[in-house]
C-alpha cells in the first residue's frame, strides 16, 4: 500500500477526460494506427481503475497511462504478429521505425486534429471523430450533439477510422500549401473541444504554424477572452452565474489584455472572419466595467457583421440577445421567430428570459421547462429550475 492518497473513481475519471486525447495522439504517432492507440489507452485506464486505489495516484498520471498503454499494445501486437496478422506486424514495424520529429510544431494532438480533418472525410465526420479521439467524449455524447442515434454515430466513427486506414491518410501536419484547405475544420474542432471544457493548447501551436492567418489569431483571442471569465461563471456553491451578474473583479485581466491585443492586431489586418468577429464581441464585453456599461449597439453591429459572414440560427439567436438590449424584448422575440432551434436548450432559455421581461410569466415557465428537458448539464438544469421557480 502506497502512502499516497488513494484516488476516487471520480478522480480517475477526471484524469481520463483530461489526458485521453493527449494519450491517444502520442500512441497514434508511435504505432501509426488509431484503433491500436484507442484500445491500448482503454486497457491502461482499466488497469488504473484496478491499481490506483491501492497504490495511489502516480506522480505523473499521464505518463503512467501512456507508458502502460504502449507496453500493453506492444505485447498484444507481438502475440497477433506471431499469427501472421499483417496489421499487427505493420503497427510493430511503424513503432520500431518511427522517424525523428520534424517540422515547425511538435504537438501530437495538433497532428491528430489534422488527420481527423482530412478533406477525404465529410465535415460533420471530421468534427465527430476529433471529439471522440481528442476530447474523449463518448459516442452517446457526440450523438446527442449531432441529434442522431448512438448507433448511427458509432457507424460514422468506425467508417471514418476505416477510411483513414484504407486511404493511408498520414498522421502529420500537412505541407504549407495544403494548410488553408484544412483550416476551417481544424479551427472548428479546436473551438469545440475548448467549449467542452478541455485545455485547447493547440490554439497557440496553430498560431506558430500559421502566424499570418488572422482567423487563427482570432480563435486564440476568442479562447483567451472566454477563459478570462471562467472563475466568475459559478458562485462558491457551484451554481451558474450569468454574464450580467458576474463579479467582474474575478475576471483575469492578464488574459483579457492578451486577447484584446490580438483583436486589435486582427482589426489592423482588415481581413475579418467569424472567429475574429466573435473575439471582437467578447472584447467589447470585457471592456465594460459593469454590465450596465456594455456597449450593446457595438455588439449588435458586430453580430450583423457575423450574420453577413457566417449566418446560422445560433448566431441569429445570439444577435437577438443584443437586439433585446438595444430595441427591447418584444423586437428580440420577433427576431427569434422562424429559427430552427427547438431542440437547443439555450433557445428556450433565451426565450424564457425575454418572456419574463415582458411579464408573460406563464409562457416563461413553459420555456424554462423545455430548456430543462433538453440540457444534459446538471448545473444548467438547476439554474433553469431556479429561474422557473422564482416566477411561480
Amino acid at each position: 500500500m502506497s502512502d499516497r492518497p488513494a484516488p476516487t473513481t471520480a478522480r480517475i475519471g477526471t484524469v481520463f477526460r483530461d489526458e485521453y486525447g493527449r494519450a491517444v495522439a502520442v500512441l497514434t504517432r508511435y504505432f501509426g494506427d488509431i484503433d491500436v492507440a484507442e484500445e491500448a489507452i482503454q486497457d491502461a485506464f482499466a488497469e488504473a481503475v484496478r491499481r490506483w486505489p491501492e497504490s495511489g495516484l502516480p506522480p505523473s498520471p499521464a505518463g503512467w497511462i501512456i507508458t502502460t498503454a504502449r507496453n500493453r499494445a506492444i505485447d498484444r501486437l507481438r502475440r497477433e504478429a506471431s499469427r501472421d496478422e499483417r496489421h499487427a506486424q505493420a503497427a510493430l514495424l511503424h513503432a520500431r521505425d518511427e522517424p525523428a520529429e520534424e517540422g515547425p510544431v511538435r504537438d501530437d494532438r495538433l497532428r491528430l486534429i489534422f488527420t481527423c480533418c482530412h478533406p477525404a472525410l465529410a465535415r460533420p465526420t471530421q468534427v465527430a471523430l476529433t471529439l471522440r479521439l481528442l476530447g474523449g467524449l463518448t459516442t452517446l455524447e457526440i450523438a446527442r450533439a449531432f441529434f442522431v442515434s448512438e448507433s448511427t454515430m458509432a457507424q460514422r466513427i468506425v467508417r471514418a477510422k476505416g477510411k483513414i486506414r484504407a486511404a493511408r491518410i498520414p498522421y502529420r501536419i500537412p505541407r504549407e500549401a495544403d494548410l488553408p484547405d484544412r483550416l476551417a475544420s481544424v479551427l472548428a474542432v479546436i473551438y469545440l473541444i475548448f467549449n467542452e471544457g478541455y485545455q485547447a493548447s493547440s490554439g497557440d501551436r496553430l498560431v506558430e504554424l500559421m502566424p499570418d492567418e488572422p482567423e487563427v489569431k482570432g480563435l486564440l483571442a476568442l479562447m483567451l477572452l472566454t477563459e478570462s471569465r471562467r472563475d466568475a461563471r459559478t458562485d462558491p456553491a457551484g451554481d451558474l452565474v450569468l454574464l450580467s451578474d458576474q463579479d467582474r473583479s474575478r475576471w483575469d485581466r492578464d488574459l483579457i489584455a492578451e486577447g484584446q491585443a490580438i483583436v486589435r492586431e486582427c482589426l489592423r489586418r482588415n481581413r475579418p472572419g467569424p472567429y475574429q468577429v466573435q473575439a471582437a464581441i467578447n472584447a467589447v464585453h470585457s471592456d465594460a466595467p459593469t454590465a450596465a456599461a456594455t456597449d450593446w449597439r457595438q455588439i449588435l453591429a458586430l453580430y450583423d457583421q457575423l450574420m453577413a459572414i457566417a449566418p446560422s440560427p445560433v448566431v441569429a439567436l445570439n444577435r437577438a440577445v443584443a437586439v433585446a438590449e438595444v430595441d427591447g424584448p418584444e423586437v428580440a422575440l420577433t427576431a427569434m421567430n422562424g429559427l430552427d432551434l427547438d431542440g437547443y436548450h439555450v433557445f428556450h432559455a433565451v426565450r424564457a428570459d425575454l418572456l419574463k421581461r415582458l411579464g408573460r410569466n406563464a409562457d416563461a415557465v413553459q420555456a424554462y421547462d423545455r430548456a430543462m428537458t433538453l440540457t444534459e448539464n446538471a448545473a444548467e438544469r438547476e439554474f433553469f429550475r431556479g429561474r422557473r421557480d422564482a416566477l411561480n
